[in-house]
């Protein structure tokens, strides 16, 4: 629905007749008027307001922000009006079938569309449109419920775009057909995969501010006609207020008296013709503390600078004492005054203006502040603007405590100087539009006492910025010019451009809450906040204040100790809103999640949130964004790349087949049949074959067990006897398992390659201790002597902090046999060991199994064991974990400092085999936190036990 009518109440030219959802409106305002209208009457309906994650903030405001029917600043009640214009109804016979993208991609952050606005954590839109352009067709529904910005709404207009698709890499023909490269007998091939044209979205996210920036990202307007908009309330503004920001360049002392007196009587500053005043870039404000010693201030900027070295020295003398000094052996100064916002006194840290950046025409100076200079910031800083701004108080939070403990700053508009304060508010004042009000959240952060100054090529302000995901008030502040900031912020908006027609439906609401028709969305991207990366409500609180509604944070999945949310609390979260996306999702269709986050805990959070709302995971990528966040500089341990999840809903007819049969061994290959189909076949990289981890056996069974605990049955099947079950059944080839249907291609990929796959192998525990014996056993049965030191070489740092380590005698003992010619059964040597010695010596070629020399040779190698003999093993092996786990339910203390984790995973099977879930809770509560969180079997076994119960 392409438009190109006026958005602007302030522009005279009418825009023509308009269509929406079937409807036709003589112009856009009469759209708008009608859908506010509608939107209106909803909000005097106080179960409208139960709605889950409903803002906070009054009718008026949200009625003010909200752009009906496509988007609305609280839960959006146009949602199934817009589904059923433009979805189609699921149809199981309508043929499906995508393999999970799993390509790791790299897009960069440098697109003009990309940069518009400074929100946290944004997914570059051009690497989402390759994954909608692999699982969906032109005018699918895509849902994003924690939208953020709304990338994935930018994304599913711009695959209708030519120029966008082929820059990615694509090819595209007349008829709209896309074409990827690949590679096929060493030759490039294009393969036909897509097709050109838009989709539509449906994006949400719990905080106003988000689905305010998604709106003005997804809202197509006339670039330039906003631009000449914006720019004249920018010019207005700045007549009303831009003296605030003029500065006097090399006056003299007379003009500096004249200048005080005309500022101590007028609101303008207007000086006599023959004094150039300068407009200011920036001015650098600091810190002021006390001397310990003698109790005289010490200006930070002055004492602790090496002004010509570009450094702040960490010890420095005190100008009046000469006492040696460190920030922290001082107080900060601070003093009481007259908030006139919030009619009170309040008490704030002292901070002072110490250089002026400034230009005159073209040209740029530095100055020290003069008695002019300190007189207009003093009368800026107490003047209290006509104007409406924002004067919530801060929540209390991480994020929050540094600038209201360190300085004071207990209220949005403590953020701004007087000066950027009142300009600010009146240019808010002149924003009819919600699309122009978006300009203001563009600007609200870098103009505040947050953005700190650097050093960069000999200038001290050259750089600098705000410290990315937190509130920090840093010593030496910045002061930007909001004008300047704003011209910057307009300039840009060309990139919008791009975004022709109204294509997406925005709701400010959250994921728990969100009301979407069952069956009805194609495909599903998120980006979900992830355990405690990023506290989303407290870092937003600045933007939101300015649009007037604030987060309501109980639905807000985070991991805080602020909002009292633990990391359970989170997955819960996350489950319930991901439940709400998987009953909304198509069978059969996809979801991508984007994850960010250095901790294993939370990675099988989402792993298991996954997994309880119902989906299967089937491919991990990697996305590299080429810049990392602030704290992926600064940590060493942080992940450079994000993670990408693909997972699927499994098609009506697996879940209509399990309701039948129930947890029989029949269900579970059931499962694994559809499974594989839903995995990638063959991954290719730089010409060759990757290994695909989903399809190692023991991750195939990992998946199993997770869908049965999620459907309340016991696993009907061991290990061992799973494994094989899928040799009998399946393909197997470089250790991963296909469908007959898939083993030719794979066969045929692989002939064109000259290496094999080979999966990485991590010891971490006890389970992957036996996981890497295993490989490392099928390829080379060995003595001890020959596995110890390779043993010892794998288990290096990684093992995990509460696991008990057993001895590699035990592991080996337990799981795998011994060749001995003395034993009932050593009459022959094993065909694994007879296979391995002929094929790498000469001389014991062509022999007997019985021959002596062989034999002798293969006296004492250890090898893994045919299925049968591995599920008796196994048998005597997990008897002998239960009676561990015996150990661990008995014990009476508060915490185990160490445990084996085998036997934790063995009980748990065993206890949720008789639905025993009290154990399971009663034994979990007893393991280490941190060892819980970090294990997906464990989690996933306690957090449905935990359902059980509660259902009980």
């Amino acid at each position: 629905m392409t438009t190109s009518h006026s958005l602007f109440a302030d522009e005279p030219k009418p825009s023509g007749p308009v269509e929406c959802l079937g409807q036709t409106f003589p112009s856009d305002a009469a759209r708008r008027e009608h859908y506010l209208a509608i939107l209106c009457e909803k909000l005097k309906d106080p179960a409208f307001r139960e709605i889950e994650g409903f803002p906070i903030g009054t009718d008026e405001d949200i009625l003010a922000l909200s752009d009906p029917p496509y988007y609305t600043g609280c839960p959006n009640p146009f949602i199934e009006d817009f589904i059923k214009y433009y979805g189609k109804p699921y149809d199981p016979l309508v043929p499906y079938n995508k393999e999970p993208f799993f390509a790791d991609i790299s897009e960069g952050k440098y697109d003009p569309l990309y940069k518009l606005h400074p929100y946290h954590t944004k997914v570059p839109h051009r690497a989402i449109i390759r994954y909608i352009l692999q699982y969906t067709s032109p005018g699918d529904l895509i849902q994003d419920a924690f939208a953020g910005s709304g990338a994935t709404g930018i994304a599913a207009q711009l695959c209708g775009n030519r120029e966008v698709v082929q820059s990615l890499g694509y090819k595209v023909d007349s008829e709209g057909i896309i074409y990827r490269e690949e590679l096929e007998d060493g030759k490039a091939k294009w393969i036909p995969f897509s097709m050109l044209g838009a989709r539509k979205s449906i994006l949400s996210d719990l905080s106003p501010i988000a689905s305010f920036i998604a709106y003005t990202y997804n809202t197509p307007s006339d670039a330039h006609q906003f631009q000449r908009t914006a720019q004249q309330i920018l010019k207005d503004t700045e007549d009303a207020t831009g003296w605030m920001f003029q500065t006097l360049h090399n006056p003299t002392s007379d003009q500096i008296h004249s200048a005080i007196t005309k500022i101590k009587s007028d609101e303008s500053l207007e000086l006599h013709k023959t004094c150039v005043v300068g407009r200011v870039n920036y001015t650098v404000w600091s810190d002021v503390f006390s001397c310990p010693e003698c109790a005289s201030d010490v200006v930070f900027w002055n004492s602790a600078v090496d002004k010509e070295g570009g450094k702040v020295n960490d010890k420095f003398p005190c100008p009046s004492c000469g006492a040696e000094l460190t920030k922290r052996s001082m107080a900060r100064k601070r003093h009481k005054f007259v908030d006139h916002y919030l009619g009170e006194v309040i008490e704030q840290a002292v901070q002072v203006p110490v250089m002026i950046n400034y230009k005159v025409g073209k040209k740029r100076f530095e100055k020290v502040p003069d008695a002019a200079d300190l007189a207009l910031i003093k009368k800026t800083e107490l003047i209290r603007t006509s104007d409406w701004c924002p004067t919530f108080q801060l929540p209390f939070g991480f994020n929050t405590r540094q600038p209201i403990e360190s300085h004071g700053l207990t209220h949005i508009h403590h953020f701004y100087t007087g000066r950027n304060r009142i300009a600010l508010a009146a240019f808010n004042a002149r924003c009819k539009h919600p699309l122009l009000k978006s300009l203001i959240t563009t600007v609200a952060f870098r103009i505040t006492k947050r953005y700190g100054l650097t050093y960069q090529a000999g200038i001290w302000g050259a750089g600098g910025g705000p410290t990315n995901g937190t509130l920090y008030i840093p010593s030496l502040v910045k002061e930007l010019n909001m004008f300047e900031m704003l011209d910057n912020a307009i300039s840009k908006c060309e990139s919008k451009g791009e975004i022709t027609a109204y294509e997406a439906i925005i709701s400010t609401q959250s994921a728990q809450g969100i009301k979407v028709p069952a069956n009805s969305i194609d495909y599903a991207f998120i980006d979900p906040p992830f355990g405690a990366n990023i506290m989303y409500s407290e870092l937003n609180f600045l933007w939101e204040g300015w649009i007037g509604a604030l987060t309501d944070n109980k639905f807000e999945a985070i991991e805080s100790k602020a909002q009292s949310k633990s990391l359970n609390d989170y997955r819960k979260l996350m489950t319930d809103g991901l439940h709400k996306v998987f009953e909304a999702l198509k069978p059969g269709r996809w979801i991508t999640i984007e994850f960010s986050n250095t901790q294993a805990s939370v990675w099988n959070a989402i792993q298991t949130s996954l997994q309880e709302a119902g989906f299967v995971v089937a491919n991990v990528a990697a996305l590299d964004k080429q810049k990392g966040s602030f704290k992926a500089i600064t940590t060493t341990t942080a992940v450079k790349q994000d993670l990408v999840i693909s997972a699927y809903k499994p098609n009506g007819g697996l879940e209509e087949r399990f309701t039948k049969t129930g947890g029989s061994e029949d269900s579970a290959w059931d499962f694994v049949r559809t499974h594989l189909k839903y995995l990638p076949t063959v991954k290719l990289k730089n010409g060759q074959i990757e290994f695909v981890a989903e399809r190692d056996p023991r991750i195939i069974f990992d998946r199993l067990v997770a869908w049965f605990v999620r459907h309340s049955f016991p696993v009907p099947l061991s290990s061992q006897e799973f494994q094989g079950g899928l040799s009998q059944r399946f393909a197997e080839r470089d250790g991963m398992v296909f469908l007959p249907e898939q083993v030719s291609e794979y066969d045929k990929k692989r002939m064109q390659t000259t290496k094999a796959p080979q999966m990485e192998m991590f010891i971490a525990d006890e389970r992957s201790a036996i996981d890497w014996l295993s490989d490392f056993l099928k390829k080379k049965p060995s003595t001890y002597q020959e596995i110890h030191p390779e043993f010892i070489k794998q288990l290096g740092a990684g093992w995990k902090k509460h696991e008990a380590k057993p001895e590699l005698s035990y592991l080996l003992e337990s799981n795998f046999l011994c060749y001995n010619p003395k034993d009932k059964d050593g009459i022959e040597v094993p065909s694994q060991i007879h296979s391995y010695l002929s094929t790498n010596w000469q001389e014991f070629r062509n022999l007997e199994k019985s021959d002596p020399r062989l034999k002798a040779k293969a006296t004492d190698r250890w090898y893994v064991p045919d299925p049968s003999k591995a599920r008796d093993l196994e048998m005597i092996r997990d008897r002998a974990l239960l009676k561990e786990f015996e150990t661990y339910r008995s014990f009476t203390g508060r915490r185990l400092k160490t445990f084996r984790l085998e036997a934790m995973r063995t009980g748990f099977k065993h206890a949720w085999g008789n639905r025993d879930y009290a154990t399971i809770i009663s034994v979990a509560q007893k393991v280490p936190e941190e060892a819980l969180q970090e294990d997906e079997k464990l989690l996933l076994w306690y957090d449905q036990a935990l359902t059980r119960m509660e259902d009980k």
